[in-house]
């Protein structure tokens, strides 16, 4: 039997507000219903993989995605990666196609990106679940208070971060960030609908330069496999 999985521990206290409130139980009641129903991705013990993988205490970087891929056995809960021996799809390509012309890192052919969230890019969907075959199912469910709220939160932090906002969906999240503390790098979406602005956007040494003005290291974008 699906069970609704618990905000991870190093963030539950940081969201308490947000899980106690009503809105968030009507979020719980309707993906419980939809998995009755429907197959959701991801897996229920990954839909909060992006903060499990990411403390509050460690984000650097704050990566804003829309909704989880819809095709089986693509989603594991961070923005824009796929499971383990998954091609990357074709936003994934284009963001290691601009990495390889930004910095110069080897196209990869595994479009797994956890290493990235070990170093600190908190990789967040807006909406954490969907519908399988079903682009934005679950979107204005109640996702996007949720995933505010996080933004909210490190917003409101002491140590500042910077926040990658690709994408009209992205950038209207922009109104969260206090851009006199935080910066900002926003730009086109890497899909393929929008690779003409994507390309040559130089997302990549533009985050790296805005963490060391923060006196951060810059993240380490490489992919190996």
């Amino acid at each position: 039997m699906s069970t609704f999985p618990a905000v991870p521990a190093a963030w539950a206290g940081i969201l308490k507000d947000a899980i106690e409130s009503p809105h968030y139980q009507l979020l719980v009641k309707f993906v419980a219903e939809e998995r009755k129903s429907f197959r959701v991705h991801p897996d229920d013990d990954q839909v909060f993989a992006a903060l499990d993988a990411t403390p509050f205490d460690g984000v650097r970087v704050v990566l804003v995605g829309q909704d989880p891929y819809p095709t089986p056995g693509h989603a594991h809960g961070l923005c824009f990666s796929v499971k383990p021996g998954v091609r990357p799809p074709g936003s994934l390509l284009n963001i290691y196609k601009e990495l390889h012309d930004d910095l110069g890192c080897d196209i990869a052919k595994s479009g797994y990106l956890m290493p990235w969230a070990k170093q600190g890019v908190l990789m967040l969907n807006t909406v954490l679940t969907v519908r399988s075959g079903e682009a934005n199912s679950h979107q204005k469910k109640g996702w996007e208070k949720f995933t505010d709220a996080i933004l909210h939160k490190v917003n409101e932090r002491a140590a500042p971060s910077v926040f990658v906002l690709w994408g009209r969906s992205a950038q209207m999240k922009r109104k969260l960030v206090d851009e006199s503390r935080h910066p900002v790098v926003a730009g086109a979406h890497p899909s393929p609908l929008s690779a003409k602005l994507w390309f040559g956007s130089r997302p990549f040494s533009k985050i790296n330069a805005a963490l060391q003005s923060l006196g951060h290291a810059p993240i380490d974008w490489r992919i190996e496999a």
